[in-house]
């Protein structure tokens, strides 16, 4: 370690900016001491002392010598002494890193108690219950973090002692009781850890430290962060703290509280209290607390004291918090402040009210949205005609909205096997530990029989947007037989049970799911997002109901209306096979005629509502084979229609078929062999924009053609398009505009746009074929292969999903440096899957995209990206 180099900071020497160097929770400690709120004492250890010690496995001499140069401060300060015989120094190790990762990491309370200070202890405080209590949690918390002891031990030999004696909780215990309890879990912990607790205070503060830089890398630490996108290298900060007691009687307590609701965003304070209790008991849902407004009757004067350092703490920090505190022998004492986690309902409702009270800016309102909380808030919820019909069975605490069914698993293993062979899985458990993490990550939903709104399985659920509902206590879990008893009922596991994480009720059986609500406020932030981003989201889509929620979301037109979704219809795909099945000239032309009619029909429609807006038509694009009759009676049927024989049928089939159809006879390649697909289609658009036209519509069609790899192919085709066209304006003696363009899906083309660039009058980038091609994995058949690749870290993504930078957005940049500064007025447009994924986004925009193109769904979340890159 570096000479002189600070690696201990008091709390009175730090401030909310350093998160990197003194973890949120010390900075904010820090913060707080200097806006003169009541904080205990203490100091923090630096993230760059962690991984120092992640190195080299020890603590270093100038590291001690600066923590014991604190700790002879926090003795003055406090006028208390570690292994003092008068007044004994006792402190909380915590831990604390950049990014809040709640319950990963690990805390130990009431350090610096021995068996000779528990007893000064007893005598000062005139309670010796308090005493006895603290020292054998202390035992317990110290053996479990800092030695592995399993906390379960320390756990069944208190219950099996209450039963014992016939107590029903931990109150209705003597001080003798936990004097025998201090006997057996030092008994336990000299058991499993081979040596006696150590009594030396000094020797207890190293070993803790040491297992909080050393809880970094525990496996649900790494688990939390790979979830949540925080790198491995940040390290965590230590915080040493005198305690304060909320255990000492009736006049103490403790409890966690949020500025605002954290379900639904609503103002006011909200939270749980418990009194006579240590600050673990309310976030570990071992006894169900009371909610924060009973305070106010309790004790009205530090009810008010506490309100009003919420408002104070929301105003300096900008933001809703969540703030720990204590109550100790009447004296309040806030223990922690943080930026509190909220469902993405309450995370629009915050943002949006700071923003219209002129707390914030509008642009960053939006940076603390996400586009993942978008997708959170267009929630399934339950089906109101369903839900009637049906009886809650329980109820528990909201903690997370949403509604989900599925099966119920006990354990989070239970819940992953289920989910990995297929099935919906809901989580039931007693109270969820941060080792059920990874079945949390694959549940619908998360049930708990204990704790409250700020217990492990409602602020995890949460953070991830699952549905979620705890302290839900008519339910009797049993998680060693695997069933829950209400009543005289049983749910046994693989049972089907229904959540509601907005009410908190549990049904039996499945109910049906209906879509998301609450969508006004949404609106106004998509408002927003249109207005600060520069780079404008269209929709793939081509059914009404498509068009009309992608418009409803703020979609500017359609970037992809993909035609053959247009001919699976029963009917249409019977003339469809008819037409180039058959082998009479006439017979094809009547079925074209009769497509002609579906497709203008269905052209109408869809000019018709984006009216004003530009409207990307993609003309035929898959090969004939997905239009092959593919059962005995769909080839009869055919054979009939056509007036032909069956035999005949499948012949002609056998002709139609390849090898390798994604690279064979399709798009652009079909209308060359079979020009008069795209002469009908094309006739269809024209028709239904002149029938528009007429009617006072204003209209833009766009029609593009899918494949296009040379550019002879692309003038070929565009001049038998046109042909068709001014055939029809001169017919109507009137005429609309429209474009014709070309989408580059195949590497050649990129490479060569700036020469289709003389016949094409827009772009678009189909990633998904260009994704394809150029990695030369078949999309269908890559699933096979893909998750070994990312596994194994050849790959970091699926490059389906998650643009290829280096290559597929090589091509893309290429192609419009090609064209764009000898072509400004040509337009560059993406329609593939990556149109969705908010990290191509950024990198779309940079490289001269026009617009992005997604599916309905995504648009929101879009909106919001480029608005957040707009601003950066």
């Amino acid at each position: 370690m570096s000479m002189g180099k600070k690696r201990v900071y008091d709390f009175t020497q730090g401030s909310k900016e350093q998160k990197d160097l003194l973890g949120g929770k010390g900075a904010n400690l820090a913060e707080m001491t200097s806006i003169g709120l009541p904080v205990p004492r203490g100091f923090t250890i630096t993230t760059e002392a962690c991984l120092e010690y992640l190195n080299s496995k020890k603590l270093d001499a100038e590291l001690i010598k600066e923590i014991e140069s604190h700790i002879a401060l926090l003795e003055k300060e406090t006028g208390k002494k570690f292994a003092d015989n008068e007044n004994p120094l006792l402190v909380s190790v915590r831990s604390g890193s950049k990014f809040s990762m709640p319950g990963m990491m690990d805390t130990i309370l009431n350090l610096g108690l021995n068996h000779q200070s528990v007893e000064i202890l007893a005598q000062k405080t005139g309670n010796p219950v308090f005493a006895y209590d603290c020292y054998r949690r202390l035992i317990q918390m110290f053996g479990d973090v800092v030695k592995a002891v399993d906390k379960n031990l320390f756990e069944e030999a208190l219950t099996d002692y209450k039963m014992k004696h016939g107590y029903t909780s931990d109150t209705e215990m003597q001080a003798v009781d936990w004097k025998q309890i201090i006997k057996q879990f030092s008994e336990i912990y000299l058991k499993e850890v081979g040596e006696k607790f150590p009594q030396e205070p000094a020797e207890q503060l190293y070993a803790a430290v040491e297992a909080v830089f050393t809880s970094w890398n525990n496996p649900r630490a790494v688990t939390y962060r790979r979830i949540h996108d925080i790198p491995d290298t940040l390290g965590t900060a230590v915080n040493i703290q005198e305690m304060v007691f909320g255990n000492t009687g009736s006049k103490s307590g403790t409890g966690v509280a949020f500025t605002r609701n954290p379900a639904t965003g609503e103002g006011g304070v909200f939270g749980e209290f418990l009194m006579n209790a240590q600050g673990e008991d309310v976030v570990a849902g071992i006894r169900t607390p009371r909610p924060i407004q009973e305070l106010k009757e309790d004790n009205p004067d530090i009810y008010r004291q506490f309100e009003k350092i919420c408002q104070q703490l929301e105003a300096h920090y900008q933001d809703m918090q969540d703030i720990e505190f204590t109550i100790e022998e009447g004296k309040l004492f806030i223990l922690q402040t943080r930026n509190g986690k909220r469902t993405a309902k309450a995370a629009f409702k915050i943002a949006t009210q700071l923003a219209e009270d002129g707390v914030i800016s509008r642009k960053e309102s939006l940076k603390r949205l996400t586009p993942s909380m978008i997708t959170q808030l267009l929630h399934p919820v339950f089906d109101e005609q369903s839900l009637a019909q049906n009886q809650a069975i329980a109820k528990g605490l909201p903690a997370s909205p949403g509604a989900a069914h599925g099966r119920v698993y006990f354990n989070a293993q239970d819940a992953q096997n289920a989910h990995e062979a297929g099935q919906k899985v809901v989580l039931l458990r007693t109270e969820t530990s941060p080792e059920d993490i990874e079945g949390m990550l694959v549940s619908e939903a998360i049930v708990t029989s204990r704790g409250g709104m700020t217990s492990h399985a409602a602020v995890v659920a949460r953070g991830m947007g699952v549905c979620c509902v705890v302290g839900c206590e008519a339910l009797n879990v049993n998680e060693k037989l695997k069933q829950a008893q209400y009543g005289a009922q049983i749910i046994k596991e693989g049972d089907i049970v229904s959540v509601d994480g907005t009410t908190g009720n549990i049904y039996r059986g499945e109910i049906k799911l209906d879509k998301a609500q609450d969508l006004e406020i949404l609106g106004k932030v998509l408002k927003w997002a249109a207005e600060i981003g520069d780079m404008k989201v269209r929709a793939n889509a081509e059914t009404v109901e498509d068009i009309k929620t992608a418009l409803d979301f703020g979609a500017s037109g359609i970037g992809l209306a993909r035609t053959e979704h247009m001919f699976f219809g029963k009917e249409r795909i019977l003339e469809m096979r008819k037409m180039f099945l058959s082998e009479e000239e006439m017979q094809r032309k009547k079925s074209l005629e009769t497509l002609k009619e579906y497709q203008k029909k269905d052209f109408l429609e869809i000019l018709s509502l984006t009216e004003g807006m530009p409207c990307t038509i993609r003309l035929l694009d898959p090969p004939l084979h997905e239009f092959m009759p593919k059962t005995k009676e769909e080839f009869e049927e055919v054979a009939k229609a056509c007036g032909q024989s069956v035999d005949f049928i499948v012949q002609r089939g056998k002709e139609l078929e390849e090898f390798n159809p994604m690279l064979g006879h399709r798009g652009c390649r079909l209308a060359v062999t079979y020009p008069e697909i795209y002469e009908m289609q094309v006739e269809a658009i024209i028709e239904a924009a002149l029938d528009l036209a007429q009617a006072g519509k204003q209209v833009k069609p766009e029609i593009m053609i899918p494949l296009i790899s040379e550019e002879r192919e692309l003038t070929y085709l565009k001049a038998l398009l046109e042909s068709k066209i001014q055939k029809l304006f001169k017919e109507r003696g009137s005429e609309v505009a429209y474009k014709i363009g070309a989408m580059l899906e195949i590497p050649r083309a990129c490479l060569t746009a700036d020469k289709l660039a003389t016949a094409a009058q827009f772009f678009s980038f189909g990633t998904n074929d260009l994704t394809q091609l150029t990695y030369g994995f078949s999309r269908d058949d890559s699933v096979k292969f893909l998750p070994e690749y990312i596994e194994k870290r050849i790959l970091k993504d699926d490059p389906f999903q998650h643009l290829d930078q280096d290559g597929v957005g090589a091509l893309m940049k290429t192609a419009i440096g090609l064209v764009k500064p000898e072509h400004p007025e040509i337009s560059f447009g993406v329609c593939g899957e990556v149109g969705g994924d908010p990290e191509a986004v950024t990198f779309l925009k940079k490289i001269g995209l026009d617009y992005v193109s997604c599916s309905p769904y995504r648009v929101p979340a879009v909106l919001l990206t480029i608005a957040q890159s707009s601003t950066k």
